[in-house]
């Protein structure tokens, strides 16, 4: 009987002797690590290739265009990070004019290649890069080749044939007055003809063709070459007074709805 008692007392021990050792065991670690919560970032990022419309402030032609001239656009839509405006409407852009071609007296088009240079927001904070040209105002006559971003002036084929064709009538008239009064109408018309058409051919070969033109409030988009970042004071405008783009005027009219007859002698 004491003996039994014994057992089950001593069995009882062991057994709250194991529970109190489990109980003050460490539990094993898992091998996963938790998940850290990131801490909101204190940037706002415009990542390259970034669209920003703009539009010319000021105007520039293969006319008078030199390399290393100044051109000046403001941004016209806003563009967001985060859910916030970053680059707000009215911001200033300026870019370079790195290479300028007139057209050819005969044949050849001119050509503007366009560099843009810097970022400049409403409150003065400011972005160097060197960004290219995505598109150009469809309404403008002139053509953007995005493969070399290049503008390219329109071609003027049929006003030359136009201008020919002109003076050629023209100079027909005034032959068959001329015939008509000594009595030889048609061979006077004839001759005036082909005087005419003979005039107007060197004054096509001796002008140049349109050139290729950037008016004011010609709009286009400029894509970033890298990534732009702000921080939240550097896009605080509370204490300056976000522009309302002002440029206007848009692109000129095609030349080639213009009257090209008579046509001036040579351009310098």
């Amino acid at each position: 009987m004491y003996l039994r008692a014994a057992i089950i007392t001593s069995a009882a021990a062991i057994i709250l002797s194991a529970q109190d050792q489990s109980a003050v065991q460490p539990k094993p670690q898992s091998s996963e690590t938790p998940a850290v919560k990131p801490e909101p970032s204190d940037q706002f990022v415009v990542p390259t290739g970034t669209r920003v419309p703009l539009s010319m402030i000021n105007s520039v032609s293969t006319k008078t265009a030199t390399e290393g001239e100044r051109i000046y656009l403001e941004t016209v839509f806003p563009i967001l990070a985060n859910g916030k405006v970053v680059i707000p409407p009215g911001s200033y852009v300026a870019g370079t004019v790195t290479q300028v071609k007139r057209p050819g007296r005969v044949h050849g088009r001119g050509m503007l290649y366009i560099r843009f240079d810097s970022l400049t927001l409403p409150n003065g904070v400011t972005r160097d890069f060197r960004a290219r040209m995505g598109s150009l105002d469809g309404t403008a006559p002139e053509t953007l080749d995005k493969s070399e971003g290049t503008i390219k002036s329109e071609g003027n084929k049929a006003g030359d044939v136009k201008t020919v064709g002109e003076a050629a009538g023209a100079g027909a008239t005034v032959g068959g007055l001329s015939g008509a009064a000594a009595g030889h109408a048609g061979l006077g018309a004839g001759i005036g003809a082909a005087a005419g058409a003979t005039a107007g051919l060197i004054g096509v070969m001796m002008s140049r063709g349109p050139e290729a033109v950037l008016a004011k409030g010609t709009t286009m988009e400029m894509v970033l070459d890298r990534t732009l970042h702000f921080t939240p004071t550097e896009i605080d405008f509370a204490g300056n007074m976000q522009r309302v783009p002002t440029s206007g005027g848009g692109p000129q009219p095609s030349r080639k709805a213009q009257s090209s007859y008579p046509r001036p002698f040579p351009e310098i």
